[in-house]
């Protein structure tokens, strides 16, 4: 792996931006465009724009451009601001991006951040795609665009253009290695850059976005492409939480996580962080470590292979969970001499494109933990394929079920752990609809009516909170 020494890339997501030093990520701010878009597109003025600095302007960390957000990003309901930016397409008359453009010149008047930007050519070539095709992915991405150009104008480095070496296919699906060659080589040819994240193009030049998220992506894209030694994601919370807050109030955060367990609680509804940003670092095995813009002096979130040295592992590292599950409960007399009967269940599920979660089995039963949504599309159709195809002698389904995922590799060396979780459930009042556990023990998964999801949570965060 080329190793480049002293060189900075930001990397700007609609609601971040990210300064990635040759061994770090670095500050936070919410995107001019897609900020002033959402607030046109609920009808409140745009008044909540901060521009501070502070240190010299040649040092990169002692110079903050920040945009206030109300609540906290991560959890909060409905903060899409990407959906937003939509409302441009069909801006027949101008009017939003005619605000947009003065909004410009209103929030940065004074600041000096827009030498070398023409922001009215960048609004006329906004406007005059809106009056051709407009496209969704294009449109999602110009906030990112927008204040790549601004950033890089402000630190005076060069704009590096996410559409020139983020690689994706004309179908829009996401080209690894080829971004890998194209980031890698353009990393080597300057010493600073700022890249916008969430966005690249296939080899035509259309732009292609990732999925929610996905400029945490684009970060650890970055982070491996320069061999860096940590990938630091400052957002605006102090890292990974335990569980949910909007479950339980005030729970403490993580200092650890491997990357397996970041797998399992992100899969699980854990959102700090894009999954999919996990893995690329991963495969370089670059730690990651997530920090809180506005609270500097706290450490974060870290994330790697293996703890650090002298850290303490605690025996449960997190809780997660979602709703919207549904259970098909199958009964069959003999059913474990029938060979291949789990395979044809789901096989019969996958041939409507529903995966299984979970899938707990006794001698005669079997239940299929699915996603509801996905079910209810063929239910019928797929009630009457099982009947007809494994002939059981009892099929129900149970619909309103909420899967919490208990995670820790430090389960394994402690004892007692699934004790404290099912006491602290029963405790809590809730009867146990499903109990699962991996042979790994990284996890024991619970299933419960999502009406007792909360009470559950709160049960088995104050069991475990502090092993």
């Amino acid at each position: 792996m080329r190793t480049i020494n002293k060189r900075l890339i930001t990397v700007i997501i609609t609601a971040l931006v990210f300064f990635v030093f040759t061994d770090i990520l670095l500050f936070s701010m919410l995107s001019h465009a897609s900020q002033y878009a959402m607030n046109k597109a609920n009808n409140h003025i745009f008044t909540n724009g901060i521009l501070a600095s502070a240190g010299d302007i040649n040092d990169v960390r002692g110079r903050t451009v920040a945009y206030s957000e109300n609540g906290d990003r991560r959890y909060s309901e409905d903060t899409d601001t990407r959906k937003a930016l939509l409302h441009l397409i069909g801006d027949s008359d101008g009017f939003i991006t005619g605000g947009l453009q003065n909004t410009f010149r209103a929030e940065l008047c004074g600041y000096d951040i827009v030498r070398g930007v023409n922001v009215d050519d960048e609004i006329a070539t906004l406007r005059k795609h809106l009056s051709e095709d407009p496209e969704r992915d294009y449109m999602a991405s110009r906030g990112e665009y927008l204040n790549a150009k601004l950033m890089a104008a402000f630190l005076d480095v060069p704009f590096l253009d996410a559409a020139d070496c983020v690689r994706f296919d004309s179908d829009g699906r996401f080209l690894e290695d080829e971004t890998q060659t194209l980031l890698s080589d353009a990393l080597l040819q300057t010493q600073r850059a700022v890249m916008p994240g969430f966005y690249g193009a296939d080899a035509k030049g259309k732009i292609h976005t990732f999925s929610r998220g996905g400029s945490d992506v684009t970060g650890a894209l970055a982070a491996r492409a320069v061999d860096a030694r940590i990938y630091e994601n400052w957002t605006d919370v102090s890292g990974m939480l335990f569980t949910d807050p909007r479950v339980v109030k005030n729970p403490r955060s993580i200092d650890y996580v491997s990357y397996q367990e970041l797998r399992e609680l992100s899969y699980m509804g854990s959102s700090v962080l894009h999954e999919d940003a996990v893995f690329p670092a991963r495969k370089a095995e670059i730690p990651i470590n997530i920090r809180n813009t506005n609270r500097p002096q706290d450490r974060g979130t870290y994330i790697g292979k293996s703890l650090p040295v002298g850290a303490v592992r605690h025996a449960v590292t997190g809780i997660a969970g979602r709703k919207g599950f549904s259970a098909i409960q199958i009964e069959k007399a003999m059913m474990n001499s029938e060979i291949g009967f789990g395979a044809r269940l789901l096989t019969l599920l996958s041939a409507y494109g529903i995966p299984f979660e979970h899938c707990p089995s006794g001698i005669d039963t079997i239940s299929v933990v699915v996603d509801s949504e996905m079910l209810d599309k063929n239910l019928e159709s797929i009630i009457r394929n099982i009947e007809q195809q494994l002939r059981p002698d009892s099929l129900t389904v149970e619909n309103g079920l909420a899967l919490i995922a208990v995670v820790g590799q430090g389960m394994v060396k402690s004892r007692g752990i699934a004790a404290k979780v099912l006491t602290a459930v029963a405790d809590a009042g809730v009867n146990l609809r499903m109990l699962d556990q991996g042979s790994s023990e990284l996890n024991i998964i619970l299933g419960v009516k999502e009406t007792d999801y909360a009470a559950a949570v709160n049960g088995i965060y104050n069991a475990v909170a502090d092993l």
